[in-house]
């Protein structure tokens, strides 16, 4: 039996616009978290609301730094 090649589920013409729509969205998000840190006292502050926020950008960005590098031709 022969070995299939490992192919990418997404076409490569998409790494370019997925990495800067990602990114875009990450950076959305991070812009929207320290806003919240910055304008929201100590008392009103929501432990799941940060937590739901920062991991919401975490992946974004991951996603998008990996379609970033993708595109530029580094192979990860």
């Amino acid at each position: 039996m022969a070995a299939k090649p490992v192919t990418s589920p997404v076409p490569v013409a998409w790494y370019p616009s997925l990495a800067v729509l990602m990114l875009s969205i990450g950076l959305m998000v991070t812009a929207s978290f320290f806003i919240y840190e910055a304008t929201s006292s100590r008392r009103n502050r929501s432990l799941s609301k940060e937590i739901a926020s920062g991991a919401i950008a975490s992946v974004f960005l991951g996603f998008g730094s990996l379609f970033l590098l993708l595109a530029t031709g580094v192979y990860v």
